[in-house]
């Protein structure tokens, strides 16, 4: 990833000029994101898909958020951002998401790490964020981070079911046999 080297405000880096890559304000600087591959893009869609399906909120790619981190403005880009329609703002218009989402999710990229993702999982709960999931597409598995328990790992055909997100249900395998991954 490549940042600048000045410590950016959030007006100021509301402000860049538009760029051809997606970044995050992070500690002040702007984070350019990794350029998805395949496997990630498959992903990416399949999930999307899911949530339009179940119909009960937006669902976005990249969709950037504002929250807090560690005290500091952040401006996290997940893969996939969420929220339900009764909770964005009626008079919202074409801009970050205006409050902690239901869901991020996070697709592991090559040269990521899961220990990263779920560091980064960790930082959205703390922000406010209901829920994290994030897929490691080599593994063929999706972790569900929670505020009030441990994180859980999905598997195979293990059906993931959320009381937050009712109605949803789906298994890791239907996402990853529908993305043509291995």
């Amino acid at each position: 990833m490549i940042a600048t080297n000045a410590k950016l405000t959030l007006p100021e880096f509301w402000a860049l000029p538009p760029a051809e890559t997606n970044f995050e304000l992070v500690q002040g600087a702007a984070v350019s994101k990794m350029a998805a591959k395949k496997f990630h893009a498959a992903v990416q869609k399949i999930v999307l898909r899911l949530l339009d399906d179940w119909n009960q909120g937006h669902a976005l790619p990249e969709w950037s958020v504002t929250l807090q981190r560690q005290g500091e403005d952040w401006v996290p880009c997940p893969d996939v951002t969420y929220i339900a329609y009764a909770r964005l703002p009626e008079d919202w218009s074409d801009t970050a998401c205006p409050l902690p989402p239901d869901l991020a999710v996070e697709i592991i990229s090559p040269g990521q790490t899961f220990g990263e993702l779920a560091q980064k999982a960790e930082d959205y709960l703390i922000a406010g964020v209901y829920r994290v999931w994030v897929v490691d597409t080599p593994a063929k598995s999706l972790t569900v981070f929670y505020p009030d328990r441990p994180a859980h790992t999905y598997i195979g055909d293990q059906l993931l079911q959320d009381v937050h997100l009712p109605g949803l249900a789906f298994t890791p395998q239907q996402v990853f046999q529908r993305g043509r991954i291995g």
